[in-house]
C-alpha cells in the first residue's frame, strides 16, 4: 500500500469532508488495492489441487474419529446411567 506523508499544515486537503472526500478515498483504496492484488504470488492449478485433496480427506478423517469418539463417550455415559438408575 502507498503511504503518504500526512500534513502539517491545517489547511491541507485531508481535511475535506463530504461525498467528493468520500469518493477520493474509495478510490485511492481502489488503485491501493489493484497495486497491492499485482504483488501476490497465486499457486498454480496443481497446488490448489493438492492442498483441496489434503483438506476433503483431513475433514473426512476427523469425521470419522469424532464419529468414533462420540459413539464410545455415549455408550460409557449411557453405561453410568443404567448403573446409576439400578440401585
Amino acid at each position: 500500500m502507498a503511504t503518504k506523508p500526512i500534513a502539517a499544515n491545517s489547511g491541507s486537503q485531508s481535511e475535506k469532508t463530504g461525498p467528493a472526500a468520500w469518493l477520493a478515498a474509495a478510490k485511492e483504496y481502489i488503485n491501493d488495492l489493484k497495486a497491492e492484488m499485482r504483488r501476490v504470488t497465486w499457486p498454480s492449478r496443481k497446488q490448489v489441487q493438492a492442498t483441496t485433496a489434503v483438506v476433503i480427506a483431513a475433514v473426512f478423517l476427523f469425521a470419522a474419529y469424532f464419529a468414533v469418539v462420540d459413539m464410545v463417550l455415549g455408550r460409557a455415559i449411557t453405561r453410568i446411567f443404567d448403573t446409576l438408575a439400578r440401585r
